[in-house]
């Protein structure tokens, strides 16, 4: 199964909002924390899905955003998706309460220190230390365990 998806680091005051996910039932990130984001509506642009995931999960409009890298995760499970990776340093609106979770700002240093994909601290390095777009492909065992990591099409050491 392929699944296509969007997920956005917003960014302000040097924090990220970021979504502790501890209200789906049998949620593949079950207390894990993520970005904003979502899967795709039909005939949507990754800017589209972007746009509306991120108004439905805060209550913000983004006015400044930059699509950053595609990621492939391979579950291990029989499903690949393709994550459009976006970063946001512009916002209005009033937040609203998050059906999936909740919304936090965290300090971008503290943000390894929370319950995050391994595959995530690798394209938060990424999101740091990158400008230029990158294309990640991050292999996991079924079990949440990193097998293989690929930049650029060239295989990282994990």
């Amino acid at each position: 199964m392929t699944r296509l998806s969007t997920l956005c680091y917003i960014r302000n005051n040097g924090r990220y909002l970021m979504l502790h996910r501890t209200v789906k039932k049998n949620d593949v990130n079950k207390d894990k924390w993520i970005g904003v984001g979502g899967h795709f509506e039909e005939d949507e642009s990754p800017e589209e899905c972007l746009l509306r995931e991120v108004k439905e999960e805060t209550g913000y409009t983004l006015t400044s955003y930059r699509y950053r890298g595609i990621v492939t995760f391979v579950s291990g499970n029989g499903i690949t998706e393709y994550m459009s990776l976006f970063t946001a340093d512009g916002f209005e609106g009033e937040p609203i309460p998050c059906d999936e979770g909740d919304l936090e700002w965290v300090p971008v240093e503290e943000v390894y220190q929370l319950n995050i994909w391994e595959g995530d601290k690798i394209f938060f390095r990424l999101l740091e230390e990158r400008e230029e777009f990158f294309s990640l492909k991050l292999v996991y065992d079924g079990n949440d365990g990193l097998v293989s990591a690929v930049l650029d099409g060239k295989e990282m050491e994990l």
